[in-house]
């Protein structure tokens, strides 16, 4: 039979793991909104959550500005997708894994973005021909990406962009290049090659 003591103890011990998941559960669980964090960040602070791996606090946990755009690339991407000349030798080339995860899981369209980074770089499929191009940039290579692309395409577009302020893609460009005037296959292949080689170089 159980002793006054255990009596205690039991609940006590049920309770404990509840009263220490409550703090946890209300600051790090993703269930508040973007500007409800946006305008309580003091708790949020307190905790470090606030700060980013540049070193710097800003308006949202790191972990959730990273997925906030997701959908709304996708979504443009799909529509931009839906609207190009021969849409199936169109290449979708991202900045980053981020994005090109993002298109290809929330795609309704079953795109398959790639990427010169991480992984994706052994993901290209050259066994069609790319006449199109939509490329994703980050914000600050808008011009820089139209001066080096452009002329290799009968038509560029600065098409849209993320405008979800909280996202921490927000204002991450998506071009579009239509009717290329040279191999666009090509070219790619040979810049995917010139990364794998760079991957494969012995660290000094």
């Amino acid at each position: 039979m159980e002793n006054k003591a255990e009596r205690i103890l039991k609940p006590l011990l049920i309770a404990l793991p509840l009263v220490f998941f409550i703090p946890v559960y209300l600051l790090t669980f993703p269930n508040k909104s973007p500007q409800y964090i946006a305008n309580h960040p003091e708790k949020y602070r307190k905790i470090g959550m606030l700060t980013w791996e540049d070193g710097k606090d800003h308006q949202l946990p790191q972990d959730f500005a990273d997925m906030l755009g997701w959908r709304e690339l996708a979504q443009k991407v799909d529509d931009i997708y839906g609207k190009i000349p021969n849409p199936q030798n169109t290449l979708v080339l991202c900045d980053n894994y981020g994005q090109a995860g993002a298109i290809n899981y929330y795609s309704k369209r079953g795109i398959r973005a790639v990427t010169f980074n991480a992984d994706y770089i052994n993901w290209f499929d050259f066994s069609h021909e790319f006449r199109n191009l939509i490329r994703i940039k980050n914000s600050w290579e808008n011009q820089s990406e139209m001066n080096e692309t452009a002329p290799y395409f009968v038509q560029s577009i600065r098409s849209d962009s993320i405008t979800n302020e909280y996202a921490r893609e927000y204002g991450t460009v998506i071009f579009t290049f239509i009717h290329a005037k040279i191999n666009i296959n090509q070219r790619v292949k040979n810049e995917v090659e010139q990364e794998q080689r760079q991957h494969l170089l012995p660290v000094k």
